[in-house]
């Protein structure tokens, strides 16, 4: 289990940076710009799921090593 939320909060925490790099650079890398909904929100998702890394990589550090 502690595997599988480290790898999740590195995905996200990639998607994140991905995402900001695709609002600054006009970059076409990352999934966020490819959902229509979040058309114009494309900052706040990043930066929501960068924060939710930090949240899986504490969970992931405060389980019990397997």
């Amino acid at each position: 289990m502690k595997r599988l939320l480290e790898l999740l909060g590195f995905l996200a925490l990639m998607q994140g940076v991905l995402g900001l790099v695709h609002e600054f650079t006009d970059w076409r890398v990352g999934v966020i710009h490819r959902l229509g909904f979040l058309d114009g929100h494309g900052v706040y998702v990043s930066m929501a799921l960068m924060a939710l890394a930090v949240a899986l990589f504490a969970a992931a550090h405060s389980r019990r090593p397997e």
